[in-house]
């Protein structure tokens, strides 16, 4: 899938799933969810996992940060790329980012907003040149309407929210101020 085919796929699916156990895996397989985030697994796991995802016709992005047995590093990256059939990955990691998009995965760079020097870095890497991921993905996705906002006029790329979303309104919310989607484990909004 090409980077600009994911970007719309996003678009498209306001409300993404995102997995953290066989449970929420189970639950994905057997609907209509398009896109799925993997928040779990191990380097022996996350193969069959992908591969669970993709018989199902699921894009599938794995978050690097989370999968036991994967560093902050050019190999693992390399492993998703050789060794699953993932579209892509999610990090926090900026150096990640440029490889994964170099060796032909999708990307998305998770950030966290917790003061004003989060603010600071998300604007100094929003713009960036050098890093440039498919999608930010800010947390906590209950951020004011006017920070979404503010976040979207600062990045040159689309920005969704995630973390801390419990209810229909705050989905609504975040897509209403700019949010290209939401991403939740929250088994109750995903098929809102």
């Amino acid at each position: 899938m090409r980077h600009y085919e994911f970007v719309q796929a996003v678009e498209a699916n306001p409300v993404i799933a995102a997995i953290k156990d066989d449970e929420g895996l189970e639950q994905c397989l057997h609907s209509d969810i398009g896109i799925v985030f993997i928040l779990y697994g191990d380097i022996g796991s996350i193969v069959g996992i992908v591969k669970r995802l993709k018989d199902a016709g699921k894009v599938a992005m794995v978050h690097m940060d989370l999968i036991s047995g994967l560093q902050a590093k050019d190999v693992s990256v390399d492993y998703i790329r050789n060794y699953t059939e993932a579209d892509g990955i999610i990090t926090t990691k900026f150096n990640l980012i440029q490889h994964a998009r170099d060796i032909g995965l999708n990307t998305i760079l998770r950030m966290f907003m917790l003061d004003s020097t989060s603010m600071d870095s998300f604007e100094k890497n929003g713009r960036s040149e050098s890093v440039q991921p498919d999608i930010v993905e800010v947390l906590p996705g209950t951020l004011l309407p006017e920070v979404i906002q503010r976040l979207n006029r600062l990045c040159r790329v689309p920005v969704m929210v995630s973390g801390l979303i419990t209810a229909k309104s705050e989905v609504y919310n975040a897509l209403k101020n700019g949010a290209v989607s939401i991403s939740t484990t929250n088994q109750a909004l995903w098929f809102i």
